[in-house]
């Protein structure tokens, strides 16, 4: 029996709908309305029920009834003065409060961030303008030529090193856990790969100088790409680099690439800038 190839257009296609259907969940990364820094001193949030503070390290929260703030899972009442807290780097979902004339499916939930030592509220709301208005991601048509066998160097112990942010004053901590080669044009560029949030996966966030692009996307590896250390060489499909959140609105946190991981040329494949124009006749990814 024969068994076809698949064919990888139509593997980018399906992959890139599963992708759009992720974005389009109802607290998903479309659903960021705003984002903002707590501060000692007992404040309301636009649009948010509660007055919220923070003590230094927990987040304060002073609600009543009339409020209606639940737990965002439970839906349990949360009522009078409780108090939440998160680790350097993570965010939970901490509240929910369903706006006037909705229903619950079009509750609006509310994060707690801590970036940089410091505790933020982020606002996700199913009726973001981000999600309601969302026609799919621009991106370029697939390319084999950016399916690429690249020398790939797996570091001994990872490399902690602090890289900025999408938001002014904002950094992270990250792991670096080794490094691949591009080599374009006769000339060798290194990108070194960042841990990912599963075991033994990683991550490369780069720029490069193609168009209409975000200013930094990334491309995740395999799955199990630390766990044989003795491999000399990794592929990648360029066809996947995509935007992280901050790409989609002005709310997200998220990590730049370490210093160096810029490629001199253009990488014409994966998404575009999904708040930018999508240039005339461009492969879409539909």
């Amino acid at each position: 029996m024969t068994t076809l190839a698949t064919d990888p257009t139509i593997d980018l296609q399906d992959w890139r709908a599963d992708r759009e259907a992720a974005l389009r969940q109802p607290h998903g990364w479309l659903s960021l309305t705003g984002l903002y820094a707590l501060t000692s001193e007992p404040r309301t949030i636009p649009g948010v029920p509660g007055r919220w503070w923070t003590d230094g390290n927990d987040a304060l929260v002073q609600t009543d009834a009339a409020d209606g703030v639940t737990e965002p899972q439970t839906r349990d009442a949360l009522v009078g003065t409780w108090q939440r807290t998160v680790c350097e780097g993570l965010s939970t979902l901490v509240a929910a409060f369903v706006p006037a004339g909705r229903d619950d499916v079009d509750r609006v939930v509310v994060e707690l961030v801590r970036r940089t030592g410091r505790l933020y509220l982020r606002v996700r709301d199913p009726r973001a303008a981000a999600r309601t208005d969302f026609a799919g991601v621009p991106a370029y048509g697939y390319d084999p030529s950016w399916v690429l066998d690249v020398p790939v160097r797996w570091y001994d112990e990872p490399v902690q090193v602090t890289v900025g942010a999408a938001q002014h004053g904002l950094v992270h901590h990250v792991r670096l856990v080794g490094e691949i080669d591009i080599e374009r044009d006769g000339a060798v560029h290194i990108l070194r790969l960042t841990a990912g949030h599963a075991a033994g996966s990683a991550s490369v966030l780069f720029s490069d100088e193609a168009a209409d692009l975000a200013p930094w996307r990334i491309l995740s590896l395999e799955a199990d790409a630390e766990a044989d250390p003795t491999a000399d060489t990794l592929r990648i499909d360029l066809n996947r680099t995509i935007n992280l959140p901050y790409a989609f609105s002005d709310f997200g946190t998220c990590p730049a690439p370490v210093e160096g991981n810029h490629l001199p040329f253009a990488v014409p494949v994966g998404e575009l800038d999904p708040r930018g124009a999508n240039p005339p006749g461009l492969p879409s990814a539909d």
